[in-house]
């Protein structure tokens, strides 16, 4: 027999990544203003490539995050 799904706490989860991915950027940003003369072209690149997915990877956690409240909402009334 298949497990009830339980989405008790995908909000909560989703907030926690959205935090940490948000950090992970501000470091990223960070080191990148900080040894920008150090770097090669190549690992800028592939820097503002990263931070480019992270900014897409946001944006869909962000509308799950609005699913799974708009879901726990439903689930109160």
């Amino acid at each position: 027999m298949a497990n009830k799904d339980d989405r008790s706490n995908n909000a909560e989860r989703i907030e926690k990544i959205i935090q940490n991915t948000e950090e992970n950027m501000k470091e990223a940003e960070n080191y990148l203003n900080s040894f920008e003369g150090e770097l090669s072209s190549d690992e800028r690149k592939k820097l503002n490539e990263k931070k480019q997915q992270r900014e897409e990877s946001l944006n869909v956690l962000r509308e799950e995050l609005k699913d799974e409240q708009s879901f726990q909402a439903d689930q109160h009334e």
